[in-house]
């Protein structure tokens, strides 16, 4: 049986339709309960939900052979596993964002940039590859509300439509990366569950 580590939140609906359309369903019935296990119809297969910041750490430790989490996710985790299958759900940036009025702001005029995020190791290596000395304040919600309040003078978080900073005064300065949902696999059991990984993989791709 592989066991899937499913991402809560905003992923889950289009990441369980998708798996629907490759011929693995949750059964309705467990998913409509608080279960956090629920098994697929007619499948050798079971679904677990768990937090997205979690999911790499499900399957880098093997308690799920696979999983789907955004590619945000997977950046900042720096978890030991395989990415076989981009699955195009999701599609968002990574964005550092400021005030209107310091968009095109010199960073020389700052001494130390202090950053807002929830992304303390991809903020850290981008403006650590610029050359530009930062404080990293990590948050885990309403980072929008950093520069607002005078806690950070930007902020890197993920950008969809971008609404969210309009409506704050806020604006993207650069896009670090893209970021869409990806299919990943325990490296053991890339190989221990050859087969069925592999089916996996194939009915997906199959309907991406």
């Amino acid at each position: 049986m592989l066991t899937i580590a499913i991402s809560k939140g905003r992923l889950q609906d289009e990441t369980l339709a998708l798996f629907a359309r490759a011929g693995l369903e949750a059964d309705g019935a467990e998913l409509n309960s608080r279960r956090l296990i629920v098994s697929a119809i007619g499948a050798r297969c079971r679904f677990v939900f768990v937090k997205p910041a979690d999911v790499p750490t499900y399957v880098e430790y093997g308690v799920a052979d696979a999983g789907v989490c955004g590619r945000d996710v997977l950046l900042e985790a720096r978890a030991e596993v395989h990415e076989p299958l981009d699955l195009g759900l999701g599609r968002c940036r990574i964005a550092v964002a400021g005030r209107r009025e310091v968009v095109g702001e010199d960073y020389n005029l700052l001494a130390t940039v202090r950053v807002a995020t929830k992304y303390p190791r991809v903020t850290a290596d981008y403006f650590h590859e610029r050359g530009i000395p930062i404080e990293v304040v990590t948050l885990a919600g309403s980072v929008e509300l950093a520069p607002l309040l005078g806690l950070s003078d930007r902020i890197v978080d993920l950008v969809e439509t971008g609404r969210t900073l309009r409506e704050n005064g806020l604006e993207v300065i650069d896009v670090i990366t893209e970021s869409t949902a990806r299919l990943i696999v325990n490296r053991a059991s890339f190989h221990l569950k050859r087969s069925e990984v592999s089916g996996l993989v194939t009915a997906l791709a199959g309907v991406v």
